[in-house]
């Protein structure tokens, strides 16, 4: 076979790299456009495209990438009236057996029920957070277990590991331990199978390694307190490789195109290692190029009239913006990142991609709830 065949994904790479480039070589305001991206959350909470249709089933979703946006951009405190008709449709949402749905009269779903209480826990109220009913939800997320020690994302369901964090995350957040004790029996080991020779995971055991599940992974043995050195250590180097070399931003998998959700995907991995390799005493290092990940977030994929783009020339979009944001904001936050005079961003907790104050205060406020 002739090494020089224009394979399409070797085209398509080489055309990004060509126009990254330039934009990186003509434009160095690093500045990111908090005001026009606030706008534009805000614009999207009254109106949302025609094609944004498909979203029907993921509503909750929606309310995720609008509120957890303003909150990173400092921008959420002013936004009462969303805030309340959020609290207001979400409430709607919960299913009268436990667990949200992705609207209204739908089925119950653990992507929909942990995208519902993370938005709940950064909207940050009492009123808010009174909205999720904590038995039947502990009854629900236990109905999910599979006998393999997997979850199934629905009743007849698949399973893979985002079922498996989306379980954790919502049970840990609302304090579920005491409901259902034997929720986390197993479950590490299932989530260690998925687990691929490059260090990354895949959605289930088997399966091609893949930036979102790989936070996924990561993230769920941290909760469980099984996420050791070895596993550690391989993810880390997985997650480095995925920083692009030009482009500066995470792709998902490996021969894959630079796209700025990944900035939280990948880029997330990091933090979380690092708080583990930390605690026993390894080198900290986070491995990956903060400022190269920055800028290519501000310099190519901000849209002047607000929202963030997978990548250059295309379109923006809630779900890049909310998780360019997140991945900008861990960038931000660790030392060797571009300094600024005030942070841009609030900081997160990398696990539950909630602003640390939001989710101390969700904790707290489910520490002391009544039964």
């Amino acid at each position: 076979m002739s090494a020089d065949i224009d394979f399409a994904t070797v085209v398509a790479q080489v055309a990004v790299q060509d126009v990254v480039s330039r934009l990186l070589v003509s434009n160095n305001d690093l500045e990111l456009r908090r005001t026009a991206h606030a706008l534009f959350a805000i614009s999207s909470s009254l109106k949302l495209p025609s094609w944004a249709v498909s979203l029907d089933a993921s509503r909750p979703w929606v309310c995720f990438w609008i509120v957890h946006s303003l909150s990173l951009l400092g921008q959420l405190h002013n936004q009462r009236e969303i805030c309340d008709n959020m609290i207001e449709f979400l409430s709607r949402c919960q299913d009268v057996n436990g667990g949200f749905a992705g609207g209204p009269a739908q089925l119950p779903h653990l992507a929909t029920t942990y995208a519902s209480i993370m938005t709940l826990c950064e909207i940050g109220t009492d009123e808010a957070l009174r909205v999720i009913n904590r038995r039947t939800l502990a009854s629900f997320i236990l109905a999910r277990k599979d006998p393999s020690a997997g979850f199934t994302m629905h009743q007849g369901g698949e399973i893979d590991v985002r079922a498996t964090y989306c379980a954790l995350v919502s049970a840990l957040t609302c304090r579920l331990e005491s409901f259902c004790p034997q929720l986390f029996v197993g479950v590490a080991n299932w989530v260690k199978q998925c687990q691929t020779y490059e260090g990354g995971f895949g959605g289930e055991p088997g399966n091609e390694a893949h930036g979102g599940y790989a936070l996924c992974g990561i993230a769920s043995l941290l909760l469980l307190g099984q996420l050791d050195k070895v596993t550690a250590k391989r993810s880390l180097r997985w997650a480095a490789m995925r920083q692009m070399s030009i482009e500066g931003g995470f792709q998902g998998r490996t021969n894959k195109l630079v796209d700025s959700c990944y900035s939280y995907w990948v880029g997330g991995i990091f933090p979380i290692v690092d708080s583990v390799l930390a605690r026993q005493d390894c080198v900290r290092n986070w491995l990956f190029n903060a400022d190269a990940l920055q800028k290519y977030i501000v310099c190519c994929c901000q849209s002047l009239s607000g929202g963030i783009k997978d990548k250059p020339e295309k379109n923006p979009d809630l779900y890049h913006m909310c998780y360019s944001l997140s991945g900008m904001s861990i960038a931000e936050h660790q030392p060797r990142s571009l300094q600024h005079t005030e942070p841009q961003l609030r900081s997160i907790n990398p696990v539950f991609n909630v602003t640390d104050e939001k989710l101390s205060k969700a904790l707290y406020y489910f520490d002391n709830v009544d039964q």
